[in-house]
């Protein structure tokens, strides 16, 4: 079972770069359902008042993202797992992307 995340009112940051997600046993990078490799990214969640960590994967390589870069996501789901006496939630993005920031004019005006 998939459960939809809604994000409203939530800020979240990369934490790190994107890396590709490795297959445990060959080390190859893994695709989706349609071929698009993934990425894995660790995001901190702002809401609340406070703050936790989690590892988000999403298909492609989410672009202009790098540690403590403002991002977006978008079709955040979470889903249940357990292996024997483990379990947890995985977490899947359609789209990871940055936000992007406004140049201040005096910035972009400067001579060099």
């Amino acid at each position: 079972m998939k459960l939809r995340i809604d994000t409203s009112g939530t800020t979240f940051m990369a934490a790190g770069p994107p890396e590709p997600v490795l297959d445990f046993e060959t080390k190859r990078p893994t695709a989706d359902e349609n071929g698009e490799p993934l990425f894995s990214l660790q995001l901190v969640v702002l809401v609340d008042g406070s703050a936790d960590v989690i590892g988000v994967k999403v298909p492609g390589m989410p672009k202009g993202v790098d540690q403590g870069t403002a991002v977006t996501v978008k079709g955040l789901v979470a889903q249940p797992w357990s292996m024997g006496e483990r379990s947890g939630l995985a977490f899947r993005a359609t789209t990871i992307e940055a936000i992007a920031t406004p140049t201040s004019p005096s910035s972009s005006s400067k001579a060099a």
